[in-house]
Formats: structure tokens, C-alpha cells, sequence
């Protein structure tokens, strides 16, 4: 079986119900490497629930997902061979510490890079509070799926990027990643054993798991928060960015940030074996 764009497109997404806890916001903060350090205070308000326990914004793309859609057998997409290739958020409204919350995906658009090099799958979610009707935030990603080119799209062109600054970076940020890192984070929600078995890491093409694609963004936007919002969620409104390589459980990231009034311009670097891992970011905030 091939993948079938039209079927792609029409996909019978389910609408997604999920009831989140403050120990679900917790073991979330804990899988991007929060309470690293038990004496750092600022971090401690995300992984510790008194007196009042924060949601990290980056969590938004955790809930109420759709799941590992793309495993299906109808589906058609040679799964092994998927990746993440980019993700974009932008936040409505503080996300509570525990809610119910509801979803819709939608896979919006296909592009077919040719026989051989693949195809990019974009969708959008919109992420809604149950108990009070509100959007909490909008969610649009892009699957590169390495085994499937050659099946039609939607789209000719690829968008363009988001373009950095040429200049150096204005500020760094470096967090540590542990090496039980990806063990962690798949308990919020992606279970994908590329990130677990080492078999199916090999199948796949790489020396051992790797870290989700969203470990590293949410990895990302904690240095954000901390580098240029002074801890406080309601101070970023946006991040956008490129996966362009892989991070091995146990890297150190490097975010580089440039800051440009209310826009942080980003990229991050796996620092030991010095190699962009997400680039072209973006995000929105308000100054402190």
C-alpha cells in the first residue's frame, strides 16, 4: 500500500478528549529536563504544586492529540521512515495547570518533494478548554515522510522558511538533556518506539533512540521562558521552528536567541557535537 493523498486529506480524525492533572503538567516539565536543579526556584514553579504549579507553554502540543495516526496500516506512510519536520504554536490564553480539553486535527495540505525524497504532510489542531468554550491555542505541524515520495500532493512548492538575523546571537542558552530524556518524555503521549527501542532506532537509520522532535522544541521554548520572559507563560504568545537533525538523549542545547523587540529570532545546537537541531525559529513575546 501507497500513501493516498486524497485519503490523507479526508483521514477520520476522531475528536480528542483529554483530562490533564497537575501531575500531568509536572511529568511534562520533567521530561524536558525541568527540576534539573531542585534548588533553582524559577523551575521549581513547574515541576512543584505549591504554592501555585505553572503549565509550561510549549505542553499545548501534547494535548489532546491525535496519537500515532500515522501507523495505521490504511494510512499507507512507510512510518519507520517519519520524522518531524516543523512545528508551530501559537498560544491564545494561558494553558491551565489541569483541564479538560478538546481537539480536532486536520491534515490541511501535502507536498510531494519527488520519488525518493519524500513528502511533507501539514496539519492543524486547535486546542479548546471544555469547561469554558475557550481556544487555548493553535497547533500546525509538518511530518516528513522519508519513504513516501512520488505520491501527488496538494502544494508544488515547499513554504519558505522563517529567515534568522546575520548578526550573532544576542544571548545563549544552555540546558542539559539526561540520558533517560526521551523514556520520560514519551509518557506524555508519544509512544513512537524510535525514541525507546533500539531496534527499531536502527531500522530507522540511527545509531541508537533518539529524543522526540518535541522534547527538543519544548527544550527550546524553556529557554525562551527563561532567557526572555522571566519565567512566566503568559509572556509567550508564539514559537515556530525547523527540526533539521537529530538530538541523542544526553546533548546539551545550545539555544542562540536574538531579540528584536518583542520578537526572539532562534535556532539550537546539540553543543558537544556541534550541530543545528532546530532552526528558523520564531517566537512572539512581551517584555518583561
Amino acid at each position: 500500500m501507497v500513501l493516498d493523498p486524497q485519503k490523507i486529506l479526508n483521514w477520520p480524525f476522531e475528536p480528542v478528549m483529554q483530562s490533564y492533572t497537575e501531575k500531568d503538567s509536572i511529568l511534562y516539565a520533567l521530561g524536558c529536563g525541568l527540576g534539573a536543579d531542585p534548588m533553582d526556584e524559577d523551575q521549581l514553579r513547574f515541576v512543584f504544586e505549591e504554592p501555585e504549579l505553572r503549565a509550561l507553554p510549549s505542553m499545548a502540543v501534547v494535548l489532546a492529540a491525535p496519537g500515532f495516526w500515522a501507523r495505521h496500516p490504511d494510512a499507507g506512510i512507510d512510518w519507520v521512515k517519519i520524522l518531524h519536520g516543523e512545528q508551530a504554536m501559537e498560544i491564545h490564553r494561558p494553558l491551565p495547570a489541569a483541564a479538560k480539553v478538546a481537539a480536532t486535527t486536520k491534515v490541511t495540505d501535502i507536498v510531494d518533494k519527488g520519488r525518493g525524497k519524500g513528502a511533507l504532510l501539514f496539519s492543524k489542531r486547535i486546542v479548546t478548554n471544555v469547561d469554558t468554550g475557550e481556544a487555548l491555542a493553535t497547533l500546525r505541524s509538518t511530518i516528513f515522510a522519508r519513504g513516501d515520495g512520488g505520491c501527488g500532493g496538494t502544494m508544488d512548492k515547499v513554504p519558505k522558511p522563517y529567515t534568522l538575523p546575520e548578526r550573532a546571537p544576542d544571548v545563549t542558552c544552555d540546558l542539559p538533556t539526561a540520558l533517560n530524556a526521551a523514556l520520560i518524555y514519551r509518557l506524555s503521549g508519544d509512544l513512537n518506539p524510535l525514541h525507546a527501542s533500539p531496534s527499531v532506532a536502527k531500522a530507522a537509520g540511527f545509531e541508537q533512540p533518539i529524543l522526540h522532535g518535541l522534547c527538543t522544541w519544548g527544550i527550546a521554548g524553556h529557554a525562551i521562558l527563561k532567557t526572555c520572559c522571566d519565567y512566566d507563560p503568559a509572556q509567550l504568545h508564539s514559537m515556530a521552528l525547523r527540526f533539521s537533525a537529530p538530538v541523542y538523549p544526553g546533548d546539551t542545547i545550545r539555544t542562540e536567541m536574538w531579540r528584536d523587540g518583542n520578537v526572539v529570532s532562534f535556532r539550537a545546537r546539540a553543543l558537544e557535537r556541534d550541530v543545528v537541531v532546530l532552526n528558523n525559529g520564531r517566537a512572539d513575546t512581551t517584555s518583561p
